[in-house]
C-alpha cells in the first residue's frame, strides 16, 4: 500500500497518463505514430527528486514533471502533455492508484473476513451472555455474534467496491471540460488504454463526490472494524475475561505492572478508525468547488487519500491477525452466563405465564417480582420461581429454564453463512 501512494509511482501513473493520451493522438493521426512510439520507446518516469528540483524553479508540479520527463525524449518530447491540462493527468492518474488501493482493500476484507468466519464456526455452540446496554441480557453463542461481523464485513466490501467503480474513471477533457484542446476521441482511447471509463462530463477536474463516496466507504469500513474491536476489548476486561488478544512469549504489557495483558491492537483501531472517519469529513468538504475548479480540495486530498488507504489496510490486518488470534475462554463464559443467577430466562418464564391464560402485565410483574429479589439478594432464580405458587402452579419450570431454546436456531443463521461464503466465491472466480 505505501508503495502504491510512493511519490515515484505518482509520476509512473502521471506518464501512464500522458503516454495513453498520445496513444489516442496517434490513432486519429493528429501526431505521427512513429514520433509517439519513439517516444514509448525512450520515455521513463523521472525521478521525484528531479522533479521536485525543477519544482523549486516552476512552483507547478506537473509543468515541472512533463519538463523532466521531455529531458530524455529529443525533438519529440514537444508532443508530451499535447493538448492536456494538468488536471487531466493528475485526475486520471489519481484514480489509477485508487484502483490498485482500493484492490489491496479488498483483499484485507476478504482476509479478515475469512477469519471471522473460521471462527465463528469453531465458536458455533459456544454459549456466553449476550448483553444490552451493558447488562446480562440472554444468552447467545459466540458463533453467532461473529456472524454478525461477517455480514457486515461482507457489506463493507460491497460498498468499497461500489465506490471504486465510481472513480473507475478519467478524464482529459482540457481546460473547464470542454475539449477545446483535446478531441473526445483521443479521452476515449487513452481511458481504454488506461482500463477506465471516460467521464461522461467534467469540468476541469473530476466531480469530488465520487472522492467522497470513497473515502466514505473506506470510513465505514473503519467504523465497523472500530466496533468489534471495541467488543474485543470488552470481552478482554478483567471482570469479563472471555476472551484476550494473542500475547507473545516475551511481550510485556506494561513498563510498571508486569501482570499486565492489554488489548492493544484492539485499542489502536478504534484509535485509527478515527482517523479514517475524519479523512471522509474532507472528503465532502471537497465536494463543493468554486466554478469549473479551484485547487482547495487538491492540498487536502495529497494527505487524506493516502492516508485513509494506508490507515485502514493496516487496519485489516491487524484485525485478522486479531481475529485469527483471539484466545477464547468458553468456560469463563459459561461462569458469566451464571453470574446472574439465572435471570438471563426471564423472558422465557414471562412468556410460560402468558400462555397459561394469564395477563401479559400480570405476568410481567410475578417474573420481575422473583427477578429483582434474585438480584438484590443473590438467590437462584430458578429457586424462587419454584417457591413462588402464584408461579409455579401455572407452568412446567423443568420447560422454562432449559436454555437449548437459545441454540435452537442457530444452524438457520449458520446456512445463511454459508450462503455468502459460497456466494463471495462465485464472485471471486
Amino acid at each position: 500500500m505505501a508503495a502504491v501512494w510512493s511519490e515515484q509511482r505518482k509520476l509512473e501513473t502521471w506518464l501512464e497518463v500522458e503516454l495513453a493520451a498520445l496513444d489516442g493522438w496517434a490513432e486519429l493521426g493528429v501526431i505521427p505514430a512513429d514520433e509517439v512510439a519513439a517516444i514509448r520507446a525512450r520515455a521513463a518516469a523521472p525521478t521525484a527528486e528531479r522533479v521536485a528540483q525543477l519544482e523549486r524553479e516552476t512552483q507547478h508540479d506537473v509543468a515541472a514533471f512533463v519538463d523532466a520527463a521531455a529531458e530524455s525524449l529529443g525533438a519529440a518530447g514537444r508532443w508530451l502533455h499535447y493538448g492536456l491540462t494538468s488536471s487531466d493527468v493528475l485526475d486520471t492518474a489519481l484514480a489509477l492508484q485508487v484502483r490498485d488501493a482500493g484492490a489491496l482493500i479488498l483483499d484485507g476484507i476478504d482476509r479478515a473476513l475469512a477469519a471471522v468466519v473460521r471462527r465463528a464456526e469453531e465458536h458455533r455452540t459456544t454459549p456466553m451472555i449476550g448483553r444490552t446496554h451493558g447488562i446480562h441480557a440472554e444468552p447467545t453463542t459466540f458463533g453467532l455474534k461473529l456472524t454478525v461481523w461477517a455480514f457486515e464485513l461482507d457489506r463493507a466490501r460491497e460498498r468499497v467496491a461500489r465506490a471504486l467503480e465510481g472513480m473507475r474513471v478519467g478524464k482529459l477533457s482540457g481546460a473547464v471540460g470542454t475539449y477545446a484542446s483535446v478531441d473526445p476521441e483521443v479521452e476515449r482511447i487513452a481511458c481504454e488504454r488506461l482500463g477506465l471509463e471516460p467521464a461522461p462530463a467534467s469540468t476541469q477536474i473530476l466531480q469530488r463526490d465520487r472522492h467522497a463516496e470513497v473515502l466514505g466507504a473506506l470510513a465505514l469500513t473503519a467504523a465497523s472494524l472500530e466496533k468489534f474491536a471495541l467488543e474485543i476489548r470488552h470481552l478482554a476486561r478483567t471482570e469479563v475475561g472471555e476472551v484476550a488478544e494473542p500475547f507473545g512469549r516475551r511481550q510485556k504489557g506494561s513498563s510498571a505492572m508486569p501482570h499486565k495483558r492489554n488489548p492493544i491492537v484492539a485499542e489502536r483501531i478504534c484509535g485509527l478508525a478515527r482517523v479514517v472517519r475524519a479523512h471522509a469529513l474532507v472528503g465532502l468538504e471537497n465536494v463543493a468547488l468554486w466554478h469549473e475548479r479551484d485547487i482547495s480540495h487538491s492540498s487536502a486530498e495529497r494527505v487524506v487519500m493516502p492516508d485513509a488507504f494506508v490507515a485502514l489496510d493496516y487496519m485489516l490486518d491487524r484485525f485478522a491477525w486479531l481475529t485469527e488470534g483471539l484466545v477464547v475462554h468458553p468456560e469463563r463464559m459459561r461462569r458469566n452466563v451464571d453470574a446472574s443467577f439465572g435471570l438471563h430466562l426471564s423472558q422465557r418464564l414471562l412468556l410460560a405465564l402468558v400462555e397459561s391464560g394469564l395477563g401479559r402485565d400480570d405476568a410481567y410483574r410475578l417474573v420481575q417480582r422473583n427477578a429483582l429479589r434474585a438480584w438484590e439478594e443473590e438467590r437462584d432464580f430458578r429457586e424462587l420461581a419454584a417457591g413462588d405458587p402464584e408461579v409455579a402452579a401455572r407452568v412446567d419450570l423443568a420447560a422454562v429454564f432449559d436454555e437449548r431454546a437459545y441454540t435452537a436456531h442457530v444452524d438457520t443463521v449458520f446456512e445463511r453463512l454459508h450462503a455468502l461464503v459460497r456466494r463471495a466465491e462465485e464472485l471471486h472466480v
